[in-house]
């Protein structure tokens, strides 16, 4: 039988012809390999001009650290539609996700020409302010809101990240802050927006079209006031109905209304403001038509009606920032409270303005009243604020007004260096011996500072201002 390896290895051991490929095969494989190179080289162009564009920024977000690399809003010029939520909407109370910036190494620059509309302290040695800065059509984006923060009392100050917002202009912008520790902060007034990483990001609360007219933190909760108002420009919160008692969780969470008692509050007069004020223990909301509603702020139960101020005390139009005209109100403690009545002011100017000013004290949370003094009658009074010791202040279109502890004699404190046009806006005290002040006219570009128990005041200068 004849062996069939034999056959097997005589056809391994011929040569074998390869076949011939396609016509134009070999052409498309050139083709193919020159498009791939193009590829390539297109990719790595795009990635230089990236890395370019990065470089032509990174300066931007030097020269005012404040803004955002993402805008919220669209930018200038542009079309958009835009839907204000309902109060049903499911992203109602909540806020949407956060922008984060991009901030450089080391302390930032505090932008020029920083105009403070609102100041927050933690403790007596950091604090923040908001405003704007340098000039529209030449900041770092669309926005020019910043923020600046100090943690050593005013001695110096940096430019830190804010929210992509700008002023307050009807019901879009912001123009207040609050800060309850150094993480947990809010912008406000009249949009609402929050940060729960010391400002690195922010993020808008939906708040579905109501706007935000006061806002205070205590505990581990915020509480704010949102109204539907008309009020245009700056003047936010004018003309405002349907006050409401709004609170989270200070670290995040859904916005929601307090209780019944103080949700829908309007004495039909569209004209008069709310104001809200808060203790360690107890808050307390001066509601339009002079009913006065207190509670827990630590969430645990709703606030109920304390009180009703009488006709001559009424609470008055809102000032632009939403602070009320004729009753200022402010706590010493939980229980002991001060209530400031004024009149209608005459005058042309702040030099020859005058106004009435009756300061009453109530030691029970607002059920009675008392009479306590009559303040000096040059000046509008614009806030009122008391210390822990009972020193109670009066910021003025003058300057500032201090009724010490104890006394029954005014005094005009000493403002180094005159006060500033237009007198103060804005007076509180973090300690017995430490307050801040903001003038009327933000483009004094400054934060004062007692820290002799309100005898003297000192001006900060923002740096770059």
């Amino acid at each position: 039988m004849p062996d069939r390896h034999d056959d097997v290895d005589a056809w391994l051991s011929e040569r074998i012809e390869p076949l011939p490929p396609p016509p134009g095969t070999l052409d498309l494989i050139k083709r193919r390999a020159r498009r791939r190179k193009y590829r390539k080289l297109a990719i790595t162009a795009g990635s230089a001009a990236v890395i370019v564009a990065a470089a032509v920024t990174v300066p931007q977000v030097v020269n005012l650290p404040v803004l955002n690399p993402k805008p919220t809003a669209a930018p200038v010029g542009a079309q958009s539609r835009s839907t204000v939520p309902s109060a049903s909407s499911s992203a109602f109370g909540k806020a949407h996700p956060a922008t984060t910036s991009v901030l450089p190494a080391g302390p930032a620059p505090v932008p020029g020409n920083f105009r403070p509309t609102s100041v927050t302290f933690v403790g007596t040695r950091t604090g923040w302010v908001i405003g704007q800065a340098l000039t529209p059509g030449h900041c770092a984006s669309q926005f020019c809101t910043s923020l600046a923060r100090t943690d050593d009392a005013g001695k110096t100050w940096a430019g830190v990240p804010a929210p992509m917002s700008g002023p307050a202009n009807g019901s879009s912008g912001v123009s207040q802050i609050r800060f309850l520790d150094l993480k947990n902060g809010w912008a406000y007034g009249p949009q609402l927006y929050a940060t729960h990483t010391a400002g690195q990001a922010w993020a808008q609360v939906d708040t579905g079209g109501l706007r935000v007219t006061a806002l205070e933190t205590a505990g581990d909760r915020v509480f704010a006031v949102w109204a539907s108002c008309t009020g245009d420009g700056p003047a936010y919160a004018v003309n405002c109905t349907r006050f409401t008692l709004y609170s989270a969780s200070a670290t995040g969470g859904t916005w929601a209304p307090v209780g019944a008692s103080t949700t829908g509050l309007t004495n039909g007069a569209a004209s008069e403001a709310a104001q809200l004020v808060l203790t360690g223990s107890r808050g307390y909301l001066l509601a339009p038509g002079g009913e006065l509603y207190s509670g827990p702020v630590d969430g645990s139960g709703p606030w109920t009606r304390v009180s009703s101020l009488v006709a001559s005390c009424p609470v008055g139009p809102a000032r632009g920032n939403g602070q009320p005209t004729g009753a200022l109100l402010g706590a010493v403690n939980t229980s002991d409270l001060l209530l400031a009545c004024v009149s209608a002011s005459s005058g042309t100017s702040p030099s020859v303005s005058t106004q009435q000013k009756f300061v009453y004290s109530s030691k029970n949370g607002g059920t009675s009243w008392a009479q306590l003094t009559t303040a000096p009658a040059a000046g509008v009074a614009f806030g009122l604020a008391a210390s822990p010791t009972e020193s109670v202040m009066l910021a003025t279109d003058q300057g500032i007004d201090l009724l010490p502890a104890g006394e029954m004699s005014w005094r005009t404190a000493d403002v180094r260096g005159g006060a500033p046009a237009g007198g103060f806006r804005y007076i509180g005290m973090t300690t017995d011996e430490q307050g801040i002040a903001l003038p009327a006219d933000p483009s004094a570009g400054t934060v004062w500072f007692t820290f002799d128990g309100e005898q003297s005041w000192t001006a900060s200068r923002l740096n770059g201002s």
